[in-house]
């Protein structure tokens, strides 16, 4: 154990303040991905099994792709050695290496288009590199997991001074080869992606990409999780933050037509998207895994304020997606050339990584992963009747495979489900006796014979009534 826990930390002040709370846990709790591959359906959060990303191979992978230079997207794509396409092939045969020692579980594949717009007026093509374990009963469900792999100094048309990039984004792409690493040596009844994106820094494009990809080829994602800007601890400020990550998601859908968003508003629905159900369903998780040692702050807005991420793209297609970022920003490590001025440092270099802290915000996005590729799909709709009267029955759509439904419900002026009734397999309502719908919020998720629970959807009115029967 002691071998399997100093692959997590390291020996720095900052890692032996994380200590021995953590420690202790993780003695009690044990560490199960480092065994063989699991059954299908085996859920980390099921199982209350956490997992321990290898800090020095987080280290090992910023630092390899820091040696590429620069990996703006504009960059050289015939280089062996430097700019983004030698970075996207090195990606690509870490994937296949790792696809290798788990029986050839992981698709790799690279899709790419050509993309025009105001930071690349020629055109550029931009590639994304996956690595795809498909699901074992459920295969059509997807969740993703992605970073974006470009970097880029102050000019964004600079594509040839040095970028290292170490944080925004090899960090990301980090976490996401850890996860693909450790997760495909488990089975899962969804499909997980891992994908490393390019084009972020010129327009989203990666994310654009991917999310078109999905939805042409009729995949049903359940969740996305974008990692960008996740291995800091020391804000711009002077704050040292190493326990808390923020999670950022949309209220209002951008997805959503007129009607939509007046249902939505009409139902008290804005902090019950489905992706503030995954920003919340990600809150639980870190409550519930307290080993790992993070908090979670979800961050009411799709992104940082006038800024954004790839999982944009997915939000306009109308999928769950959501922003991990850590917690204090240090933004002379951001989008700077290397240099010194006035005494002051400025460039995102390896030696502003908190490793230990990387490795936590990997192990929560693992468990996530797991217990949603784990977890039967969310039900399609749910509703709520009992208007004049003290009690409220909530109606859903039955779900292939779910072995129960949790209906969750909370007092109307909070955010955080508070109360709940399990329901069995082949139920589709339930009569809340007591609880009156005017003063409570409602919702319903799925639930698998292990335990892992989907996201859950928020239970908003039935068809209008008919003229005058209304109150």
């Amino acid at each position: 154990m002691k071998r399997a826990i100093g692959s997590y930390l390291d020996d720095s002040p900052r890692s032996r303040r994380v200590s021995l709370t953590f420690l202790t846990a993780f003695a009690m709790l044990g560490c199960g991905l480092a065994g063989s591959v699991t059954p299908a359906g085996s859920s980390l959060a099921a199982a209350n099994d956490i997992p321990h990303p290898d800090q020095a191979r987080l280290r090992q992978t910023v630092a390899a792709l820091v040696r590429f230079g620069t990996r703006h997207t504009l960059s050289t794509t015939t280089d062996d050695h430097r700019g983004i396409g030698a970075a996207r092939r090195w990606v690509a045969d870490r994937f296949m290496a790792d696809s290798a020692v788990c029986g050839r579980c992981l698709t790799i594949e690279t899709i790419g288009d050509r993309f025009t717009g105001p930071r690349a007026p020629d055109g550029v093509r931009i590639e994304d590199v996956l690595a795809i374990q498909k699901g074992m009963t459920d295969p059509d469900r997807v969740v993703i997991v992605e970073a974006h792999i470009d970097s880029r100094v102050n000019d964004v048309m600079d594509a040839t001074t040095d970028a290292p990039g170490a944080n925004d984004d090899a960090s990301g792409v980090a976490l996401v080869m850890e996860a693909a690493r450790l997760l495909s040596r488990r089975h899962f009844p969804a499909t997980i992606i891992y994908a490393v994106l390019s084009g972020e820094e010129q327009g989203l494009w990666g994310g654009e990409l991917l999310a078109r990809t999905v939805k042409a080829r009729g995949w049903q994602v359940a969740s996305v999780l974008n990692n960008d800007i996740v291995g800091n601890t020391h804000g711009i400020g002077g704050e040292h933050v190493d326990n808390r990550v923020r999670v950022f998601s949309e209220g209002i859908q951008t997805a959503a037509d007129t009607t939509d968003i007046k249902t939505q508003r009409a139902t008290g629905g804005e902090d019950d998207s489905p992706s503030r159900a995954l920003a919340k369903a990600i809150v639980a998780q870190a409550a519930a895994h307290p080993a790992i040692g993070l908090m979670v702050r979800a961050v009411r807005r799709p992104d940082r304020f006038m800024r954004g991420g790839d999982h944009i793209p997915f939000l306009a297609e109308g999928f769950p997606a959501v922003r991990f970022t850590e917690a204090v920003e240090d933004y002379d490590r951001q989008h700077q050339r290397v240099r010194v001025e006035d005494g002051r440092f400025y460039g995102d270099t390896i030696d502003f990584v908190d490793f230990p802290y990387l490795a936590r915000v990997t192990a929560l996005n693992m468990i996530v992963l797991s217990n949603l590729a784990s977890a039967p799909a969310a039900p399609v709709k749910a509703t709520i009747t009992g208007a004049l009267s003290d009690d409220t029955t909530v109606t859903w759509a039955s779900v292939p495979g779910a072995a129960s439904y949790r209906v969750s419900w909370r007092l109307a002026d909070g955010t955080a489900w508070t109360d709940h009734h399990v329901a069995p397999a082949g139920a589709t309502s339930l009569v809340l006796k007591n609880v009156n719908i005017d003063d409570h919020f409602f919702g319903v998720s799925s639930v698998s014979a292990n335990g892992a629970q989907s996201l859950v959807t928020f239970a908003g009115m039935p068809p209008r009534p008919l003229p005058g029967h209304t109150h």
